[in-house]
């Protein structure tokens, strides 16, 4: 499987940092960075589903899964398994 990081740092860049090279670390807040706003999140969620086969529940949309890097690896490494 293809580095998740990896995957969605490159859709973060190409979709909403409309290719600017600005560098982030993988444990930054897309929140706290502006990166992503509401509709951004869930535009974020339509694409793990798309792209890792997987199903984002309502109760699962919360920081903890989805407001970094790391963060969204980790989630999505749990479903996967699941």
């Amino acid at each position: 499987m293809q580095d998740i990081r990896a995957t969605v740092r490159q859709y973060i860049l190409d979709n909403f940092l409309m290719g600017n090279e600005e560098a982030y670390a993988d444990d930054a807040s897309f929140m706290d960075a502006q990166l992503l706003d509401s509709t951004g999140f869930l535009e974020l969620v339509q694409f793990l589903e798309e792209t890792y086969g997987i199903k984002v529940e309502d109760m699962e949309m919360m920081p903890d899964n989805l407001d970094s890097l790391v963060a969204v690896e980790q989630f999505v490494l749990r479903k996967l398994a699941a």
